[in-house]
């Protein structure tokens, strides 16, 4: 997509990463009758799980009270399609990707048994996509009255037998919904690079549906009180699949594949990519390795050909990375409606963050990116943009845009610098070690 809009027109702002979902008790009619027992059961046990919840301290009782006082009405955005465009266009945002579970404070429109951001490979089986089901079909709806503005997530259990999750996969597709959240931990099932999920991995790249990953669950259990742990650990577990994928070469053998990580930040990915780039490429401390058989390119190929992260509420010392990362592989998102994110302030975060940064790469990273990853349609939305989009002289972009590519003009020619100089040709005793190819 080539980017045709003036400097001074307002920003087309895509979320790629916002969260809706109904009171959970109001998912019943979505549920097979056959579930509704068990539907009983969890609900009954949602105030022994908010009080643990405040025991561990995952829940602030005064910060809870205050954060529904102060934003009630706005919060009923999470299921109401009508106040939910109104809190969209206050921030500025004219499109989504739709995650589940849109109160992350107490929980309360938490997907059927737990399989929102929760999803992982412990749930029972048959519970586990009865919920995310229930989840998909309402979620199908939801994103029908507005489907230029919404791609909804489906949640879908990879670790049950492989037949209904590729089932699943095209039931979703047909329904309307855009894209997939698996586990980020699989819990006691085969990992990801075991080859019984290639059929799974193949119906999403036909359908053209990404695989994403979002940050949520964690071995709580390990944890005990210690809260500190799994605010380390959470982004770490959604960012833990990209390896288990690379390596064992399945977007070698899914090229149309696309993958996505979501609300873990791209802070780690310039360590990692650097890594594993050296890795591969045969540096000093990978050479007692066995040869990676599975990949005939550097990882930072698949990761610029596949691989994108929803770097949620993007920080500016991520935006200072974006050239190790890759411009193209950022996409911003507002969170909405979780505390954590930009809303109900989108605007002036975006002015604290963007306020230096090339326009042309704000464009990408704000929107553009997302609607080409995702399937929207830029100039269906260009009329809304038009309208409620920031500017760049509202986020304090400067006119003199040749001042500002200049400014930044180093850290872009040195990009990934292993690879524009600082690590490679290798010399010395490393000099006569053999490498893979690497493809231009």
């Amino acid at each position: 997509m080539t980017d045709v809009v003036s400097g001074r027109d307002p920003y087309l702002i895509i979320s790629s990463d916002c969260h809706a979902g109904l009171p959970t008790e109001r998912y019943r009619p979505y549920l097979e009758t056959r579930f509704h027992r068990d539907f009983d059961e969890f609900l009954a046990g949602r105030d022994r799980r908010r009080a643990e919840m405040t025991r561990l301290g995952v829940r602030n009782e005064a910060f809870a009270d205050r954060w529904f006082r102060e934003n009630e009405e706005g919060l009923r955005g999470g299921w109401d399609t009508a106040r939910r465009l109104r809190e969209l266009d206050g921030d500025g945002v004219a499109a989504e990707v739709v995650f589940p579970d849109a109160d992350a404070v107490d929980s309360r429109t938490a997907a059927p048994f737990g399989v929102g951001l929760g999803l992982s490979g412990d749930q029972d089986p048959e519970l586990g996509m009865a919920g995310a089901q229930a989840h998909n079909r309402w979620l199908a709806e939801f994103v029908s009255e507005h489907p230029e503005r919404h791609c909804g997530v489906a949640l879908l259990p990879v670790t049950a037998p492989v037949d209904r999750v590729v089932a699943e996969i095209r039931r979703a597709r047909e329904s309307g919904l855009g894209a997939l959240m698996i586990p980020a931990m699989w819990a006691g099932h085969e990992p990801y690079h075991d080859r019984r999920y290639d059929p799974v991995w193949a119906a999403a790249a036909e359908c053209g549906m990404p695989v994403l990953t979002h940050s949520g669950a964690a071995p709580r259990h390990e944890y005990g009180e210690h809260l500190g742990i799994y605010v380390s650990e959470v982004t770490w577990w959604p960012a833990r699949p990209l390896w288990f994928l690379l390596w064992s070469g399945v977007f070698e053998r899914h090229p149309g594949l696309r993958f996505g990580v979501a609300e873990s930040g791209c802070w780690w990915l310039p360590n990692l990519l650097w890594f594993m780039d050296r890795l591969y490429l045969g540096a000093h401390g990978g050479k007692k390795l066995s040869p990676f058989a599975e990949l005939t390119r550097p990882p930072h190929e698949y990761l610029d050909r596949q691989v994108f992260v929803c770097a949620t509420n993007t920080k500016r010392r991520e935006l200072a990375q974006r050239y190790e990362i890759g411009v193209d592989n950022i996409l911003w998102g507002s969170d909405f409606p979780h505390p954590e994110g930009t809303w109900p302030d989108t605007r002036a975060w975006l002015r604290r963050t963007f306020h230096d940064i090339p326009v042309a790469e704000t464009r990408r990273i704000l929107g553009l990116a997302a609607a080409e990853t995702f399937g929207f349609d830029a100039a269906k939305l260009a009329p809304l943009a038009r309208r409620i989009g920031p500017t760049p002289a509202d986020l304090g972009q400067s006119a003199d845009q040749a001042a500002v590519e200049a400014s930044w003009a180093r850290s872009r020619e040195s990009g990934r610098h292993w690879l524009t100089g600082g690590d490679f040709p290798l010399t010395g005793p490393d000099r006569d070690f053999p490498r893979p190819e690497v493809t231009r």
